[in-house]
């Protein structure tokens, strides 16, 4: 394929995606519509086969009949190019948001397709458009910094960098590239369906256009306001490791530093204190987050998200809630609430891992002498056989064995910077 002045630009604005290291192994999820057969058209450009080796996958939802047609499409172009192709299949659409569920979906599939596949880097074919169109919509709820910084060009998920090199560039230039060469794609019904926001905010983006408010501008604000978070997160991390430590899984805040921080480094702090905790996709919202910063601030106790605040010892305490754990069990090898490992110890047949609970605690006598609150001892790991305590590792009954975290104690102020 010969290349043209503008798509030797193409090429250099995918590849500056990769600050000029990309991997020895890079997937592109590819639906079959024109941005992501672009982006698999493009990567097979940039770069050199012998150096960056390109599989791709295809989530098929199974929600349109047209699906599997334009999976196996897309599989079609992928071999002409030389690229492997998977089909990702996913079938449990029960309950909930489906538009949600089906976007978890695919990144969960693609994430254990390309570890499985010993890849470390998915491409996904995001452009400025949908930038753009993902600002207006947050526009639309006074989004704050995060918000407005709308996608991010890298991001780590189920254990897989999801990379997404065209956010500079537009879906028309796409567009325009595939018909110069006759690449045809697959148009899904659903782009046209106004019941949904994006489509109203690709809808009016037009409409916009003579105020100068375009798809290339609305990127350069998201771009923006990604640095503007970048320095909040910096100034947050700052915080995290000045006035707050880790211990036994809970978070312990300095009130008085707490009071001196900016509401916004304030309320960071508490979100992030909150989802290392707890987990979850998405931060409470800004109106609980201010009351649970104010509760703080005047000594008060407090709950939101999962977890409990308490004060004990001239610090404030964010742990886990008893409750929120109360009936979950996992084999005594498993991973406890998606953050707990009991280590040290051997097994035996039946033993599960379970919060210690009041009938736990009521058999350490020694779990003041480790310096927690009593609620954070009451959610911690130990391990049991049926209803038989064998060992508490945090309240002073560890019987040969230890609880670590999955991310370290590390995790709590580095994933500041990382999330």
């Amino acid at each position: 394929m010969l290349l043209s002045r503008g798509d030797a630009e193409l090429l250099t604005q995918v590849r500056a995606a990769f600050s000029g290291a990309p991997p020895a192994r890079l997937a592109v999820a590819v639906s079959g519509g024109g941005d992501s057969v672009a982006l698999m058209q493009l990567l097979r450009q940039a770069f050199d086969p012998s150096q960056v080796q390109i599989e791709a996958a295809t989530v098929d939802h199974g929600l349109r009949p047209e699906a599997a047609a334009e999976a196996a499409a897309a599989g079609e172009q992928a071999r002409a190019l030389g690229i492997p192709h998977s089909v990702l299949l996913w079938r449990d659409h029960a309950g909930g948001n489906l538009q949600d569920n089906a976007r978890r979906a695919r990144f969960r599939l693609l994430a254990d397709w390309a570890r499985g596949r010993a890849i470390g880097h998915v491409a996904l074919g995001h452009t400025a458009d949908d930038q753009a169109e993902t600002v207006l919509m947050r526009l639309a709820r006074a989004a704050g910094a995060d918000g407005l910084a709308a996608m991010r060009p890298a991001r780590v998920q189920h254990g897989v960098t999801f990379l997404r090199p065209m956010l500079s560039l537009t879906r028309a230039e796409l567009r325009d590239y595939l018909l110069r060469y006759g690449i045809g794609w697959a148009e899904d019904p659903s782009n046209a369906d106004d019941s949904y926001d994006r489509v109203k905010a690709r809808q009016i983006l037009p409409q916009l256009a003579p105020l100068g408010i375009t798809a290339p501008v609305l990127a350069e604000v998201a771009a923006n306001m990604a640095r503007s978070r970048d320095a909040l997160d910096f100034y947050t991390h700052r915080a995290a490791c000045e006035i707050a430590e880790v211990r036994g899984g809970a978070v312990a805040i300095d009130p008085a530093g707490f009071r001196d921080l900016p509401d916004e480094i304030a309320r960071r702090l508490l979100i992030r204190a909150i989802r290392w905790i707890a987990g979850g996709d998405y931060p409470p919202r800004r109106a609980p987050v201010a009351a649970l910063a104010e509760a703080l601030r005047e000594g008060r106790a407090g709950a939101l998200g999962g977890c409990l605040m308490v004060h004990r010892q001239g610090r404030a305490w964010i742990c886990r809630e008893p409750e929120a754990v109360a009936g979950l069990r996992v084999p005594a090898g498993g991973l406890w609430d998606n953050r707990w490992r009991l280590c040290g110890g051997v097994a035996q047949p039946g033993e599960e891992i379970a919060a210690l609970g009041e009938s736990g605690l009521a058999q350490c006598p020694d779990w003041r002498a480790e310096g927690l609150p009593r609620a954070a001892q009451l959610a911690g790991p130990a391990l049991w056989r049926g209803d038989t305590l064998i060992a508490a590792p945090l309240a002073g009954a560890g019987r040969g064995w230890s609880a670590t975290l999955e991310d370290g104690e590390e995790g709590f102020a580095s994933g500041v910077l990382s999330h």
